[in-house]
């Protein structure tokens, strides 16, 4: 059981240093969009709703997901336009360095497709509860 809960910790440690390399402004706004995005989810199915209520939700999810995408998109190309400014002005960055700036550049984004997926999933359980 000790070993278990290592591997618990080491995974919560690899999840955490993901978030900071993204960078605390856009995976913090990502963050806030996706626990939305669920609470829109979870009041939808909590409450009694009638047809139009519940495409109206619907909605809310649509808007949440995309925003999520959208801005996960955005911190991508942020961080590639930052990383390229500094690659323009020193000399002999390494492939290494290059590649592990590109890595960290999709974090956002990958968290963002996360969010749309997620928002996927739960408006069609939505259609199929109505």
């Amino acid at each position: 059981m000790n070993l278990e809960m290592k591997n618990i910790s080491l995974k919560i440690k690899i999840m955490f240093d993901i978030f900071s390399q993204g960078g605390p402004l856009f995976m913090g706004i990502l963050t806030l969009i996706l626990l939305s995005l669920v609470a829109v989810f979870v009041l939808s199915l909590i409450k009694k709703r009638d047809e139009k209520q519940l495409l109206q939700s619907i909605q809310w999810l649509k808007s949440l997901g995309t925003l999520g995408l959208v801005v996960g998109i955005l911190g991508q190309l942020i961080g590639l336009f930052s990383a390229f400014s500094v690659i323009e002005t020193s000399q002999g960055i390494s492939p290494t360095m290059l590649v592990s700036g590109l890595k960290i550049s999709l974090i956002t984004t990958l968290y963002g497709l996360i969010i749309y997926i997620t928002y996927i999933l739960f408006s069609m359980i939505l259609k199929r509860v109505k």
